[in-house]
C-alpha cells in the first residue's frame, strides 16, 4: 500500500501556532533572570551609591600606599560638569605629597600618573617601568644649557655607560695615606698582640650595633632603647660611615708625644695639639720641679752626656724645648704617617691637608650596603687586598653589577629605579593629611574634625 505523498500545506497543519504562548518552564526561568538580572544590579549599585561607595567603578586593587583612598575616588578622580568619568589631574596629587621636579633644566615634565599607575594590585607606585625613564633619556636635552650626563640610555643592560667613579682617569680625592694591603696582612701588631683586620672593623654602617674592636663606639641618640624599624629598613645602615680615627685607628695608632704621661696627644687641629702638649708639661714641671736642672746630651745619643755643667732652665725655657722636642716627634713622624703635611717657613705650626674622604661616591644613584650584606667585601671590591695607595678607587664597575642585575626571572631588579631617584625630594613639601580613619560619615557623626590618615 502506498503512502500519501506529504505536502507542504499537510506539513503546515502540524505545526502548533499556539506553541510560544504556552507555559514552559525554560521559558519562565529565562523571563525570571531577565527581569531579575538587571533588578539586582541596579539594587547593587543603588546600594554603593547610598553608601556614597564608588569602589564599585574601580578598575582594580589600590596600591598598599593608598588604601586609605580606596573607597574615595572623588579624591584622586575629580569631577567635571558634564563628564561622568574622568582620569586623575597632576592637582589631585599634590593635594597630599607635592612631587619636586626632576631638575631645573628638565624641558618635559611628564603627569604623575604617567609614571605612577595606580589600580594594579599591591605593586610599588615607585616601581616605575622604564619606560618612563626612558622617554627622556633616551634623547636627553635640557632647557637653556647642555647636560654633562650620557644623552643617550636605554636601560641598564644595554648602553649604560660605566659609572663615572670608577671611568679611566678618576682617582680618589682623599688625603689620608693608607694601605689596604699592609693592614689586611695576617698577624698584623695589635694593641694586644697580632690581630687579623676584617674589612668592618674598619668599613661599617652608621648604625650599625656591632662594637668596635680597636677604638671608641660613638654614643647614639636615644642609645638603650628599641629600634622603631628593623634593620633592613633603616636608612643609616644603607651606606658606610666615613672612616675616623677615634673609632678605627687609636688602639693600634696611638699619639703618644713624651715618654712622661700615658695619656696621647689629641686628634685635632696643630693648634689645639699644641695647646694640649704645652698645657700638660706646664703642669708637670710646676709638679716636679727639680727637672728644671737638666745636663745637656746629643740629641743623636741622648745617653752620653756632654763634658759640661749641668744648665738649669726657667719653666718657660724648660716647657719650650720639651714642647719643641715633642712637637718635631709628632709633626714630622707621627701625623705625616697618615696626614699629608706642610709646613710654611713663617707659620710655627704645620698645615694638614683636609681629608677630603668621600662620604658617597655615588651622587646621582642609590645604593644599599645592608641588602647585599650576604656577600663578601670582596666579591664587589676586588683589589682591597692587593691596594697600597691611597689613589686606588676600590669600588666595582658594572661589569660586577650585571652579574647579579641582568635580564631573566631569577636575576635580581634590573629597571631604572631601582638605582636612581626621579624627585628631588629635599625640596618636598609636608603632606596636610585631611582623611577621617573611619569613613566621613562617622566623623559627621561624632562631630569631631577628621582624623589625620597618619598614625604613629
Amino acid at each position: 500500500m502506498r503512502r500519501a505523498k506529504l505536502t507542504t500545506k499537510k506539513l503546515a497543519q502540524r505545526i502548533d501556532l499556539n506553541y510560544f504562548k504556552s507555559s514552559h518552564p525554560f521559558r519562565r526561568l529565562r523571563f525570571i533572570l531577565s527581569v531579575s538580572a538587571p533588578m539586582l544590579a541596579l539594587i547593587w549599585l543603588g546600594w554603593f551609591a547610598i553608601a556614597r561607595n564608588d569602589r564599585v567603578y574601580s578598575s582594580g586593587k589600590m596600591s598598599a600606599s593608598h588604601a586609605v583612598l580606596t573607597e574615595r575616588c572623588s579624591s584622586c578622580h575629580l569631577k567635571e560638569a558634564g563628564v561622568f568619568s574622568s582620569k586623575t589631574s597632576d592637582g589631585a596629587c599634590e593635594t597630599c605629597h607635592d612631587g619636586p621636579i626632576h631638575h631645573t633644566n628638565q624641558v618635559f615634565t611628564p603627569n604623575c600618573a604617567t609614571c605612577h599607575r595606580e589600580h594594579r594590585g599591591s605593586l610599588r607606585l615607585a616601581a616605575t617601568s622604564d619606560a618612563s625613564c626612558t622617554q627622556c633619556h633616551a634623547n636627553l636635552r635640557a632647557a637653556g644649557s647642555t647636560t654633562h650626563y650620557a644623552r643617550n640610555i636605554r636601560g641598564f643592560n644595554s648602553n649604560h655607560p660605566e659609572f663615572a667613579a670608577v671611568r679611566a682617569g678618576s682617582v680618589d680625592p682623599g688625603t689620608i695615606k693608607f694601605n689596604h694591603r699592609v693592614h689586611l696582612k695576617t698577624n698584623l701588631a695589635g694593641p694586644s698582640g697580632p690581630v687579623q683586620l676584617a674589612c668592618g672593623d674598619c668599613h661599617r654602617p652608621a648604625a650599625s650595633n656591632e662594637p668596635a674592636r680597636f677604638g671608641s663606639q660613638p654614643a647614639k641618640a636615644g642609645s638603650g632603647a628599641p629600634e622603631r624599624e628593623p634593620p633592613s629598613m633603616n636608612p643609616e645602615r644603607a651606606y658606610m660611615a666615613p672612616v675616623s680615627y677615634a673609632q678605627h685607628c687609636m688602639a693600634c695608632h696611638g699619639l703618644q708625644f713624651d715618654k712622661r704621661f700615658s695619656e696621647s696627644a689629641p686628634h685635632d687641629t696643630p693648634d689645639v695639639v699644641h695647646a694640649f702638649v704645652v698645657e700638660r708639661f706646664q703642669r708637670y714641671i710646676a709638679a716636679h720641679p727639680a727637672e728644671l736642672r737638666i745636663t745637656n746630651s746629643d740629641p743623636n745619643l741622648p745617653q752620653k752626656p756632654f763634658p759640661v755643667s749641668p744648665r738649669v732652665l726657667t719653666p718657660e725655657q724648660w716647657v719650650s724645648e720639651r714642647t719643641a722636642e715633642s712637637e718635631q716627634l709628632l709633626w714630622r713622624k707621627t701625623c705625616m704617617q697618615c696626614h699629608a703635611m706642610s709646613f710654611p717657613a713663617r707659620r710655627p705650626l704645620p698645615m694638614v691637608a683636609k681629608s677630603n674622604i668621600t662620604v658617597r661616591w655615588f651622587q646621582h644613584a642609590v645604593f644599599n650596603h645592608d641588602q647585599h650584606r650576604l656577600l663578601r667585601c670582596e666579591e664587589c671590591h676586588t683589589a682591597a687586598r692587593t691596594s697600597q695607595e691611597t689613589s686606588d678607587i676600590l669600588l666595582p664597575g658594572i661589569k660586577t653589577c650585571e652579574q647579579c642585575h641582568h635580564s631573566g626571572s631569577e636575576a635580581a631588579e634590573t629597571r631604572c629605579f631601582e638605582c636612581h631617584t626621579y624627585h628631588d625630594w629635599r625640596k618636598e613639601k609636608p603632606a596636610q593629611g585631611n582623611f577621617p580613619i573611619f569613613g566621613q560619615k562617622r566623623a559627621e557623626s561624632v562631630g569631631k574634625p577628621e582624623f589625620n590618615s597618619t598614625v604613629e
